[in-house]
Parts: C-alpha cells; sequence; structure tokens
C-alpha cells in the first residue's frame, strides 16, 4: 500500500461512527413507538372487551322485556280486533236503525199546505225541469272512501274536469284565494312534496268561499262585485259569477246572479254564498237568499253565456247543511252537526219531479266524523271528491233507477 492507506482508513473510520450512532437512536425511537402502540392496543382490546360484555349484559336484561312488550303487543292487537268487530257491528246496527227510522221529512207542515217555501217569493219559477239526457239514476248509498292526502287548509276544493282530461286534479285551497293548483294527475297529487309537480293558475279575482267548479276547460266562481268595499256587507247584497279559460288564462265572460240578498245557504259552512255544481245534465247553482232565510234554492245555469234558465225554491233547511251537490237533475244536501260527527244526506230535491221524497234514500257517508268544505261530484267516474278539514277524500257512489222503491 502506499503512503495514502492510513489516510483513506482515517477517514472511513471518522465518517462510519456517527452513521451507526444515528442507526442506533432510530432503533431505540422504533421500538418506544412500538411499545406505546402495543399498549394502546391492549388498552383497545380491555376496554372492547368490557363493551362486549356490557351489551352481553344489557342483551340479557331486555330479552325478557322484548318477550313482555311483544306479549302486551299481541294482547293489545287482540283487543284492537275485537273491539273494530264490535264498532263493525254498532255501525251495521245503526244502519239499521236508521233505515228502519228514516230522518224526519225536510218539507214542514206549513210548507206542504201552502205549496212549499217560495209561494210568497217574487218572481220564483217552480216549474218541472225537462231533462235533456236520459239520465235516469239516483243515490242508494255511499258505499265506500279513500283518503287521498292532506294538502292545504281548513278548507278549499279539489275536483276534476268531467268533460276534459280524466287523470288532471285541480286543487284551489282557501276561501278566498286566487291561485289555482294543477296536477298532471293523480298520482303526482299524491306525492310528498305535491307543491312542486303542480303549475299554478292565477286569476284575476279572487273567488269567494269554496263554491268553484271545472267544467268544460272553465273555472266557474263566484267574486265580490267590483267597485264595492271589502266586508261582510256586500256578500249579502250580490255576487258576480266569472267564467275563466284555464287554458288561455282569461276571463271570457261574466255576470251578476240574479239574485240578491245572498246569504250563505249551509248552515255549517259561512264563507259560500253560490255553490256551483255540474252533472249529466249541466251546470248548477245552489244558494239561498234573506227572503226565504230556512230553505235552499237551486238554480239551472247556462254554461255557455252564464244565463239562468230555472230556479227551485227547494223544501231542504239551511240549517245543519254542510255541502251539496247535483245527480241527474237532483239536488242532495248533506248535514251534519257542531261539532262534526257522521255526515248525511237527509234531503233531496228533484228538479224534474220523477224522484218522489219516499223513493228517496237517505244515504250515511261511511265511518268518518268530520266536516265537509266542499263536494264535487264527477259524472264520469260516479264519484264525489271532497275536502274534509284539509283531508282529500274520495267517495265512490251506488246508484239506482229513480223510479225503483227503496
Amino acid at each position: 500500500m502506499g503512503p495514502r492507506a492510513p489516510l483513506l482508513l482515517f477517514f472511513f473510520l471518522s465518517w462510519t461512527g456517527p452513521l451507526q450512532g444515528q442507526q442506533h437512536h432510530l432503533v431505540e425511537y422504533m421500538e418506544r413507538r412500538l411499545a406505546a402502540l402495543e399498549e394502546r392496543l391492549a388498552q383497545c382490546q380491555d376496554q372492547s372487551s368490557r363493551q362486549a360484555a356490557e351489551l352481553r349484559d344489557f342483551k340479557n336484561k331486555m330479552l325478557p322485556l322484548l318477550e313482555v312488550a311483544e306479549k302486551e303487543r299481541e294482547a293489545l292487537r287482540t283487543e284492537a280486533d275485537t273491539l273494530s268487530g264490535r264498532v263493525d257491528r254498532l255501525e251495521r246496527e245503526v244502519d239499521y236503525l236508521e233505515t228502519q227510522n228514516p230522518a224526519l221529512p225536510c218539507v214542514e207542515q206549513d210548507e206542504k199546505a201552502t205549496g212549499g217555501p217560495g209561494a210568497k217569493g217574487k218572481g220564483r219559477r217552480n216549474e218541472k225541469y225537462d231533462m235533456v239526457t236520459d239520465c235516469g239514476y239516483t243515490i242508494s248509498q255511499v258505499r265506500s272512501m279513500k283518503i287521498l292526502k292532506r294538502f292545504g287548509g281548513a278548507s278549499g276544493l279539489w275536483t276534476k274536469d268531467p268533460l276534459g282530461p280524466a287523470e288532471k286534479i285541480y286543487v284551489l285551497d282557501g276561501t278566498q284565494n286566487d291561485t289555482a293548483f294543477v296536477f298532471p294527475r293523480l298520482r303526482d297529487f299524491t306525492l310528498a312534496m305535491a307543491a312542486r309537480k303542480a303549475s299554478r293558475i292565477r286569476v284575476p279575482f279572487p273567488w269567494v268561499g269554496t263554491g268553484q267548479l271545472v267544467y268544460g276547460g272553465f273555472l266557474y266562481y263566484a267574486r265580490r262585485p267590483p267597485g264595492e268595499p271589502g266586508g261582510g256587507a256586500e256578500l249579502e247584497d250580490t255576487l258576480q259569477l266569472i267564467k275563466f279559460h284555464l287554458a288561455n288564462r282569461t276571463v271570457v265572460d261574466s255576470s251578476v246572479f240574479p239574485a240578491e240578498k245572498l246569504i250563505p245557504p249551509y248552515g255549517l259552512t259561512g264563507d259560500t254564498y253560490i255553490d256551483l255544481a255540474a252533472d249529466e245534465e249541466g251546470l248548477w247553482a245552489v244558494y239561498a237568499t234573506r227572503d226565504d232565510d230556512r230553505h235552499l234554492c237551486l238554480a239551472k245555469l247556462d254554461p255557455q253565456t252564464l244565463d239562468t234558465e230555472q230556479q227551485w225554491d227547494t223544501p231542504c233547511p239551511r240549517e245543519n247543511a254542510e255541502a251539496a251537490f247535483v245527480i241527474c237533475g237532483t239536488l242532495y244536501v248533506v248535514y251534519n252537526t257542531r261539532p262534526a260527527s257522521r255526515a248525511r244526506i237527509q234531503c233531496s230535491f228533484d228538479a224534474s219531479g220523477t224522484l218522489t221524497p219516499e223513493r228517496a234514500a237517505l244515504s250515511y257517508f261511511p265511518r268518518r266524523y268530520g266536516a265537509h268544505a266542499s263536494l264535487r261530484y264527477n259524472p264520469r267516474e260516479r264519484q264525489l271528491y271532497a275536502w274534509d278539514d284539509g283531508y282529500q277524500i274520495v267517495y265512490k257512489l251506488e246508484m239506482r233507477e229513480k223510479e225503483e222503491e227503496v
């Protein structure tokens, strides 16, 4: 080796010494970290073991309680089934008693002697109505009920157009509003966020009450006459009928309803002053005036011009009435109580004179204690669309011939 070999050896030894020291410190650091991790893992294992033991103890305590709760649930279910059976039997007995003991007739004794409540009225036309269709059936009973959902406030109206698309739903919420909701189909209306699926139609004048009607692509409704101040006095005078084109969103016709001193026709529904209805024969209006503040009046309207074709003074009382509808030229008035109980059809008036009071069925609505803010009959489906305290309900009707004995 040359004279440079000792020098190279010296530099090599001086460089590897610090490296070995760093490696030693690194090994010690790793050992400390591993020991800390082992200690934490041991703690986690101990904690998991304790929690598993506590969970087993909790499970052992809960199993007997769950068995007791299941037995009590079965006992409650059995009791509820028994109670439901008793209620069903009671309902059948009540229906039988109601059939055997019908409600008092709508015509009072003094009215029978004088020819009806309109004998003293001025300009009343109580002539028999000439049917324009061969419709000759009447209600046998309100067969079933289906609650669709709850939408809007306590008062409102929901319906279909009996002459329009079969699936489209119209919803008019409130007794003084100017915006109608239109749903393309019933399924969209029943969704949780139904309002998002609806289109909105705004009418130029707000409606009054829940007497609106969708018929032949038009919205018919009553409004306060123009130029009168707000308040209640103007509603006791006259109202204006509006015919609104739903597609064009324009007012195509209007007419002052030919009856003064209007009052709410239904004693239990004080917001409605003119209740419009449609059946197989066309357009009708139910109303009442101060001239005879105890009974309802019926008018046949021309849907094209809004002219009043005929008017009748009916024997149906206003007291405890909550809604009405027309089927085949016959007015059916629904009565209730306050607070609300089981609604019933207690009075009917056939404008054609075919259906006599003896043949008219007095039908009760099925098993629901509520108050109807509106009822709309669909002649195409033979169903009633009802608004009951914000709930939208469909009633299916069973029909029979008018000449058939009850």
